[in-house]
């Protein structure tokens, strides 16, 4: 299926589809996933500027009905978010999935929900990144993937241009490699030469930074459990439409910025790539329950992104011309 004719039909489906998900209850062999669809309008809200974007509290929501029944209990949470609109309050609490990491539909009674004060916003005001990272300011783009809390940061020239979740590739068989790394090609469509006999695992808006190891950033369904694919990682579709158009690929002396670049001289590499952190053990846990609200966890950035080791022999050698110079 082309890309065009596949965003066509999932962006026709996809908010009746989380509509009904968040009303059923959870079955044993529920899978928490993020509506890729659904979630686009809040991810591509933008403010005037980075300065004009508000600071953001949080408060606690503890699911409960005199019943038991989650279902109810969900309801009442949907109601209570809409001020008595369950359906404006349905939309309202695919921000909740996103900055709590989990599914509605997995939320059960008794489960703590961290609940932000403002739900309009660019979704910048909801970042645990740095809005301003002067390690960054003499990059012209800079891109940061932080495998504890799975979210990754563009940055231009040290200020926050966009934010959002990740997964990363499973620790135990294939996880991401950690290091600086630097975009390479981009194909906007490209199926995974690890799929399986029979089935092609299709990938959307695909921008390689480690060409040996075959390492992409790129569309694919997004758990919300943590940690799941083969090394690669994972995007919501908003977000790797926009990489995908913003990051810079590297220049060689082959035709493109295709796959089919590989085979030139490299003369200039592409966006600089960091891969930090950890994996963390389950599903990430953005926030801090302290005794008054929750806290968003904030991410440290290294004072210098050339602190972080070389991920790969492309970057040992640029450094060492770099350092030559």
């Amino acid at each position: 299926m082309k890309l065009s004719t596949w965003r066509r039909l999932t962006y026709r489906s996809g908010f009746l589809l989380v509509l009904g998900l968040l009303l059923l209850p959870p079955t044993a062999s529920a899978q928490g996933y993020i509506d890729q669809i659904a979630v686009a309008h809040l991810l591509n809200r933008r403010a005037d500027s980075l300065a004009a974007v508000p600071e953001v509290a949080y408060d606690y929501y503890v699911l409960a009905n005199t019943s038991g029944n989650s279902v109810y209990a969900r309801n009442v949470f949907f109601s209570w978010l809409g001020k008595g609109d369950a359906k404006k309050g349905l939309e309202m609490a695919l921000l909740v999935e996103m900055l709590n990491r989990v599914s509605m539909q997995n939320v059960n009674v008794g489960d703590t929900l961290a609940v932000p004060s403002r739900f309009d916003l660019d979704f910048r005001a909801y970042t645990p990144f740095p809005r301003y990272y002067e390690g960054g300011r003499d990059f012209d783009k800079l891109f940061i993937m932080d495998k504890t809390a799975q979210a990754f940061a563009a940055y231009e020239h040290g200020a926050l241009v966009r934010w959002g979740v990740i997964s990363t590739g499973d620790p135990e068989d294939s996880p991401t490699p950690n290091g600086r790394f630097n975009f390479n090609w981009k194909e906007e469509y490209r199926v995974s030469t690890l799929s399986p006999p029979g089935e092609e695992w299709e990938m959307y808006w695909v921008v390689n930074f480690h060409q040996a190891r075959g390492m992409h950033v790129h569309q694919y369904e997004m758990p919300t459990a943590g940690p799941t694919s083969h090394g690669c990682v994972r995007l919501v579709d908003a977000d790797a439409e926009w990489v995908f158009g913003w990051a810079d690929t590297w220049q060689t002396t082959a035709r493109g910025d295709g796959y089919a670049s590989r085979l030139g001289r490299l003369l200039k590499q592409g966006t600089t790539v960091l891969v930090l952190g950890a994996e963390p053990d389950g599903r990430p846990q953005p926030f801090a329950f302290t005794n008054d609200a929750p806290v968003l966890k904030p991410i440290e950035l290294p004072a210098d992104p050339y602190e972080v080791p070389p991920g790969s022999p492309q970057q040992k050698r640029f450094d060492r011309l770099r350092t030559s110079r």
